[in-house]
């Protein structure tokens, strides 16, 4: 049974217990307590022992937080700022100038949508040229005002489509790249869903990288890498391509690329996600603590030999 069906009947339950709690006939204390235990039970069972495919559903939950719910529940004062001062202002980027206890920061994520229409303008969170040159903009400035930079990576990857080519995407992504690595303030990376292929690295350069429990971050979509590898058109083989891609939160903090496992509540962060948010508020007081007493040398320094060492782990 997928994890998709085990939600559908744990939702099927806490219907059933709503129905037992609004009907006066119904509503014994020992009815509600039973089934009140089959949902906690049903749950622990689902939710305890996920395989890697299943993190990919959980990332890929359209209820999940987006970048403006981050910013409205960990920043104060947030003024989005628009265009790449080139082309155009791709909304599947969005950033802006905002004050984490009473401190300027600089905050840069990828936007998906909720409706169609909204993941029709953010072109489902993936990012055109424009969108990381918006972002290379908002990095200069914040390097120029001593701005620590937070980034929010969710994405499948940068948008795939001519116009895109036409723009230069390579060319936008490396510049992104190369500006993280050798910037001199304070960059702080979450990925908080979904991190596909270059258009999530293109925002993930940090000296802090952490990661939700049930994000993924990997080369390339489960989906492209089983069409690749495998000559899989129909599907049948993503799961055991998750598997093998080693994509989830455990893996990357195994491997030394995250720093840290940010914990979400049991079924997922739209479950309680004030959970997860105390968390990250928690995490970015003390990295900025940290960071912001380090000079700019030692700050592209150890920024530097990150990336070295994951390079020679894994190179």
């Amino acid at each position: 049974m997928s994890l998709q069906e085990k939600e559908q009947k744990i939702q099927e339950l806490e219907s059933k217990l709503d129905t037992i709690k609004n009907d006066p006939e119904l509503a014994s204390h020992a009815l509600v307590s039973d089934v009140e235990k089959k949902i906690t039970s049903l749950k622990e069972e689902t939710y305890r022992h996920l395989s890697a495919y299943d993190h990919v559903y959980l990332a890929r939950k359209p209820a999940r937080p987006h970048i403006k719910d981050y910013i409205n529940n960990l920043f104060d004062d947030f003024m989005e700022m628009h265009g790449d001062r080139y082309f155009g202002d791709d909304q599947a980027v969005v950033g802006g100038i905002a004050t984490f206890n009473h401190l300027p920061v600089t905050v840069i994520g990828h936007q998906k949508g909720r409706s169609l229409d909204e993941n029709m303008r953010c072109q489902f969170g993936m990012a055109s040229p424009e969108g990381y040159r918006k972002g290379i903009r908002l990095m200069k400035q914040a390097e120029k005002f001593h701005r620590p930079i937070i980034t929010f990576v969710d994405t499948p990857g940068a948008f795939p489509g001519i116009e895109s080519e036409q723009n230069n995407i390579g060319e936008a992504i490396g510049q992104s790249l190369m500006f993280m690595s050798k910037v001199t303030v304070p960059v702080i990376v979450f990925v908080v869903g979904e991190g596909g292929s270059g258009g999530a690295l293109a925002l993930s350069v940090g000296n802090y990288m952490g990661m939700l429990e049930n994000a993924v971050y990997s080369v390339l979509s489960p989906e492209g890498f089983a069409s690749i590898l495998w000559k899989d058109l129909k599907g049948e083989r993503v799961a055991e391509a998750c598997e093998v891609m080693k994509l989830t939160a455990a893996d990357l903090h195994q491997f030394g690329i995250v720093d840290e496992i940010i914990p979400e509540a049991l079924g997922g962060i739209t479950e309680n996600p004030a959970l997860t948010y105390r968390a990250i508020r928690q995490i970015i007081s003390r990295e900025l603590d940290t960071l912001t007493r380090k000079s700019a040398h030692d700050l592209v320094s150890e920024r530097y030999k990150k990336i070295r060492k994951i390079g020679e782990v894994h190179g």
